[in-house]
Formats: C-alpha cells, structure tokens, sequence
C-alpha cells in the first residue's frame, strides 16, 4: 500500500448547497485531511485523525485554510493575453481585440504557449479545474488538452464553431467544424481528466445548420458537454433575433438546435426574460455569472435572487479576458457588489459553494471534485486569511472585537483576497511547483 499523507490545518468543504439547508459544511479548526494516491481518503478532527493514522507523514498548515480547489466554469484561453484592454462594450471588444488574438492560434507554437502560461495562471489562483474556449483551430484544443495532462488537471474544453460574422482565419463551415469536433472527441474525450465541451461561439457567428450540427455531435456523444453564450449585451441579444426572425427569443435559437440539455453551460445570462429563465432551470441547463466581465464591458448586472428563486443552477466564472482577473476570489468579491446592487447580499458560503462542490454537481463531476469526500480526487488548495498587511489588521481586528468566525474569516478572503492568499495548490495530490511557474 502507498503512503498516507496527513495535512493538517482548518479544513473546510461543502456537503450540500448553502441555500438548502444551514449547516451545509463541514468545518474542523483543527482538522486533517487524509490523502493516499492522489485521492481523499478521510477528514475530521486533528487530534481524530492523528491517532487514526499514526504513522502516516504529516505536513503542517496549522492556521491555513485547507478547502478544495476551485472550478471556474467559463473561461476563454486565447484570450489570457488581451485581459484588461481598453473594454468598449461586448461586440466592439471583439472585433477589435478577441478575433485578432484568436487569429495567432494557428499556429501550434503559440497555442502551446499560451496554453502553459494559462494553466499556471490558473493554478497559481488556486484553479484546479475550468471549462474553456479554445478557438476555432483543433490545434489550439489538442494544446490546452495536452499542457493539462502535464498537470493531471481536470480540463474542460472545445474548438470554437463559429461559420460567419467573423474573419476569415477564424471562421470553419458546417462540415469542417461538425468533423473536426468529431476528431477532437475521439481523441481527447475521457483520455485521462480531459472531457471535451462542444463550442458553438454563440447563434451571432453561428448559422442555424451549424448550431443544428452541435446538436448532433452532443446527441452522438451524450456525455460530452456544451457551452456557449446566451443574453450578455443587449445589441447582442437585438442581432440576434434579427438573424433568426422566426423564434421568440433568443434562447429558442438554441433550443432548436437541441443545445438546452442539463449539460450545457450558458455564458452571461444577465438579461433573460422569466420564460427562458423557467425553461433554463427545467432543461437542468447552468448558467455561469461572469461578474468581472459584465461590469468591464458594461453588460449589466445578473441578477442572482431572482435565478435562485426560478432554480437556475448558477455557477461563478471569471471569463478571461474581458474578465479582469484568474482569481475566484476576486470573482466572489465582484459577484458580491454587483448583488448588492440588486439588493440582495450573497453570502459568502453561497459565492464559495457555485465555485467548489457546485459546479461540481452542477457538472456531473462531484464524484471526482469539489469537496473532501473520500475517493474525491486530492484536489485542494491551502488559502492564508492574512497574506497582506491589510488583510493581518483586519484578522486583528476579528480577534480583538469578539468577531473571530468562520464567516467573518472566509469574508475576507473574499472581499481582500486574491493570487496572494494563495500558499499551495495540490492536484491529484501532488504540490504544484510555484517557483517553476
């Protein structure tokens, strides 16, 4: 038998949803978490654990918070190198700065490339797993693909289909995108932790075969998934009902295509009416609010209460680049203010949850991530609340005026934290090498 790893510090995960019930986490001030070949094997208590497995090697991250690592579920590699330009509004940016970087994606060298400099972005934020664009080029995914491998990293993604309103170099037909999917699928599907995510950009750059083709190739393969996005901008959701006339809205160009299935992420989803917000939430479909990314593009405020209230799955993403940051923390940090803009004050434990054992669920994959169950791959991060001078004096302050909660702590990972806080990733249990990144 291989050796039993203890790690020692505040161990934190999700058992349930946070809007079910209460008591929906498990939280050990001094707790362990037990890992063998790369997998969980038990948690609870320190002092539990340590007579359990007396004679397992310890590592100490006593007064760190061991939870597991996060899932950004809508992120777009190629754009890691444009994060932060001049913003405009949605289509405008990319025109003038999506496509142009999408286009250096052609070659092979540049994709591999970028595809290392993103997943030790992620990684380096405390990111074990995402679901990705990659761009049209089969290139650009067999890269992405291939990088996660090195890290054993859960990775979600797939070739953009995208058939018109796009230069020329960015753009496939029907049969070429539909059989270079296919390739892709073959290839790379279930091969180790990749699964493949069928990528209609979304219905502006898609003819209707295209997207009636996407839904073929999910029909064919009904364990991959789709992504694409959905009601971000207004002049995007105007266009889109101008190219197809003969539907209600703009949801129902999907539905047609038989893309609404209960695993198909939808971007953005800010402003949805209530019938295609039930529809959503029936189908079991996710949505992925981009906070960072709406407030840079100026494409609204999602309204978070009233997707909860309907059922919708939401999960939360960065969306880099028109996200301004890898972090999740910084996302919950955002996707906070923009609630309180709509008068309702997400928690903490809600934000956490829609990045950790949330998506998870809400991916099919909470037998492999999201939390501390056992056979759960060892996929965890170990945050410091006090990484910052600021962040120290608030904890003093938590201290020193009787607020010392796990709230009151998680609250200010949340609203302060960022790559900083971030003092070790593991995946598959093994320890990611910062200083090689």
């Amino acid at each position: 038998m291989s050796k039993l790893t203890v790690y020692r510090g505040e161990v934190f995960d999700f058992m349930d949803s946070p809007l079910e019930r209460e008591e929906a986490y498990r939280y050990f001030p001094d707790g362990a978490l037990v890992v063998q070949e790369g997998e969980i094997v038990d948690c609870g208590p320190f002092q539990e654990m340590d007579g359990r497995y007396a004679d397992c090697e310890r590592v100490d991250y006593s007064g760190k918070l061991l939870m597991p690592g996060f899932i950004d579920s809508h992120i777009h590699y190629p754009q890691a190198e444009i994060i932060g330009m001049y913003g405009k509004q949605l289509l405008d940016w990319l025109n003038d700065y999506t496509f142009p970087a999408e286009q250096a994606f052609a070659s092979p060298e540049h994709a591999d490339k970028v595809a290392h400099f993103f997943i030790r972005e992620l990684l380096r934020n405390g990111t074990t797993a995402c679901m990705a664009y990659a761009t049209v080029h089969p290139a650009s995914v067999a890269a992405l693909f291939s990088v996660a491998s090195e890290y054993n990293m859960c990775m979600l993604a797939g070739k953009v289909l995208m058939d018109r309103n796009a230069p020329a170099g960015l753009t496939d037909t029907v049969e070429s995108g539909e059989s270079e999917s296919r390739s892709l699928i073959e290839r790379w599907h279930g091969k180790g932790r990749n699964r493949y995510v069928i990528t209609p950009r979304f219905a502006l750059s898609c003819s209707s075969e295209q997207l009636a083709a996407a839904g073929r190739l999910h029909k064919q393969y009904p364990d991959t998934y789709i992504q694409t996005h959905l009601s971000e901008n207004k002049n995007e959701i105007a266009n889109t009902l101008s190219l197809f006339p003969d539907c209600r809205d703009y949801l129902e160009v999907y539905e047609r295509a038989g893309l609404v299935t209960d695993r198909s992420v939808f971007g953005h989803c800010i402003h949805l009416s209530e019938s295609e917000s039930r529809r959503l939430a029936t189908a079991g479909s996710i949505v992925a609010h981009c906070p960072t990314s709406n407030l840079f593009l100026g494409s609204g405020l999602f309204d978070m209460q009233r997707a909860n209230r309907t059922g919708l799955q939401t999960l939360l993403a960065t969306d880099v680049g028109a996200g301004t940051s890898f972090s999740m923390l910084r996302t919950m940090g955002e996707a906070y203010k923009v609630q309180q803009l709509n008068g309702y004050p997400m928690s903490v434990f809600e934000s956490l949850y829609k990045c950790t054992l949330g998506a998870a669920k809400a991916l099919h994959l909470d037998d492999e991530i999201g939390s501390f169950k056992p056979g759960c791959k060892a996929d965890f991060i170990v945050l410091d609340y006090a990484a910052t001078p600021l962040q120290q004096t608030r904890m003093e302050y938590l201290r020193r005026n009787g607020k010392w909660t796990l709230e009151g702590k998680l609250f200010g990972l949340q609203t302060l934290g960022d790559d900083r806080n971030v003092r070790a990733v593991y995946v598959r249990g093994k320890k990611m090498n910062f200083s090689s990144f």
